[in-house]
């Protein structure tokens, strides 16, 4: 795994070792989805491409925000240069974070990391009691998103919030993580992007189709 993560560090210098909440299984009580997580490093990402070791290797625990235009439409993001994934197309959020010792992390936990996260990514600051859930999802490789929804913005509030966010980020260093923001009412407009996230046209054919 080291050897691995040296490699990947090697070819993505921005690459870093930070905390992240690794899942480790889910299950369904009653009406309820509970989630089973464990303190982990981004490194522990790198067993994915070692072979024999997918079928145990965790996913992790992400939150994402649906963040909505008067018009109807999604606001989607491209990842900057300085990330895991330079190019490719998501909806603001990232991985979860482990609680502090004593701490839960729960649904309030989520919400409060999801709008740190819209908040560092396009400059839209919103009150996590602003935000519903709006969904889970499970992807390809297993990582399990808690997607949250906010309220809707007019178009040119999120460009103005997205510009001054860029503007302050490249005097202070290299810019926010999602260097374009655009907004989508289909998957179709999804595929075009090029390069995006397994959850993203799911997600937005059901918000479009539950919006209607």
């Amino acid at each position: 795994m080291d050897r691995a993560w040296e490699e990947a560090v090697s070819g993505n210098p921005y690459l870093f070792d930070g905390p992240m909440v690794a899942c480790m299984g889910w299950e369904r009580q009653k009406r309820e989805l509970v989630l089973s997580w464990a303190r982990a490093t981004y490194r522990y990402r790198a067993l994915r491409g070692i072979r024999g070791v997918n079928g145990w290797t965790p996913g992790s625990v992400f939150v994402t925000v649906l963040q909505p235009t008067h018009d109807g439409e999604l606001v989607v993001g491209r990842e900057s240069a300085t990330t895991s994934a330079p190019g490719r197309w998501q909806l603001p959020g990232g991985v979860a974070e482990p609680p502090e010792a004593g701490a839960a992390l729960d649904l309030s936990a989520l919400g409060r990391h999801a709008t740190r996260e819209l908040a560092e990514e396009t400059g839209i600051d919103v009150k996590p009691e602003d935000l519903t859930l709006w969904g889970v999802t499970r992807g390809n490789i297993g990582n399990v998103g808690v997607h949250f929804l906010a309220p809707r913005l007019p178009v040119a509030l999120v460009r103005e919030s997205h510009a001054a966010l860029v503007a302050s980020s490249a005097a202070q260093g290299p810019g926010p993580e999602l260097d374009r923001l655009t907004s989508v009412r289909s998957a179709a407009q999804v595929t075009g992007l090029g390069r995006y996230v397994d959850y993203l046209p799911d997600v937005v054919r059901r918000y479009v189709r539950a919006a209607r």
